[in-house]
């Protein structure tokens, strides 16, 4: 039993001397590495506030600012780990090494995201578009209302919201109608009526409806002298979000005010002559 005691007693003195041995060696290095930590942690939040305030005076896009500001921070914690670290004489690079294995597999395992995140920021940078605009892309239009780092997402007429990776948005051609987008159509008289008269019922019809832009104004010409008509094309502006209902009730209107006008809007016709043997 008391050399149980013994044993214990010793084995309590021999890390109790170590504990001292390490406060004795190693006291300052600890408490420079910890002020040197609380330090880091402070000018790295200033910097990047600083940074914050930097990008917002520049009209830098807000997303690219939260990044950036981010960012910084993490680079001067991740120096700053460094540094004390170093204060205990641990060697960091190991550690470097291990994150950069780490981080080429990840980049590896996820090219097709950091690639959207690459697109993201060149759309940030570049703005092709900004939110509120109409753009058609790869066969998709929509009004743009929320442009992230990885994503962008469109909504239309339905109220279907779409949702497009960032990588295939650049390096595609892209139409910006911003906020409105143009309606084009045509409607044919017949060769006895007066293109002048008809261009003029259009014209007001177009007049009549809010909707329609005035800058730019709508376009009414004379398109093309088909087999059977006199094909008057017409084009104006509308905001998008109320594109097929305007143009739905303009084709209507314009038909009602054609006819009121005896303007007529021929057909094909086909003459047969039947003549006998």
């Amino acid at each position: 039993m008391e050399q149980e005691i013994q044993k214990e007693l010793e084995t309590i003195t021999r890390l109790t001397n170590l504990v001292i041995d390490f406060f004795v060696n190693y006291s300052f290095h600890v408490i420079g590495a910890i002020i040197i930590f609380i330090i880091g942690l402070i000018v790295a939040r200033w910097i990047s506030k600083l940074v914050l305030k930097i990008c917002e005076k520049h009209s830098v896009d807000v997303t690219l600012a939260l990044f950036i500001a981010s960012t910084t921070k993490f680079l001067i914690i991740a120096m700053v780990l460094v540094i004390c670290l170093g204060k205990f004489g641990i060697s960091v690079a190991p550690f470097v090494a291990a994150i950069g294995a780490i981080s080429l597999s990840a980049g590896l395992a996820l090219q097709g995201v950091f690639s959207n995140y690459g697109a993201g920021f060149t759309i940030i940078l570049t703005r092709p578009f900004v939110v509120g605009n109409t753009i058609d892309v790869n066969g998709v239009s929509g009004i743009v209302k929320e442009i992230k780092l990885a994503y962008t997402v469109l909504s239309n007429e339905d109220g279907e919201m779409i949702t497009i990776p960032n990588k295939h948005i650049v390096g595609e051609v892209i139409v910006n109608s911003f906020e409105h987008k143009v309606v084009e159509a045509s409607v044919g008289i017949s060769y006895s009526s007066h293109p002048e008269e008809a261009i003029k019922v259009i014209a007001d019809v177009l007049h009549e409806f809010n909707e329609v832009t005035s800058s730019p104004a709508p376009q009414i010409g004379i398109e093309a002298f088909a087999d059977s008509s006199v094909n008057i094309a017409y084009r104006y502006w509308v905001p998008t979000e109320c594109y097929f209902e305007v143009q739905y009730q303009v084709n209507l209107a314009v038909f009602n005010a054609l006819n009121k006008a005896s303007i007529d809007i021929p057909f094909p016709q086909r003459e047969v002559l039947l003549k006998q043997a």
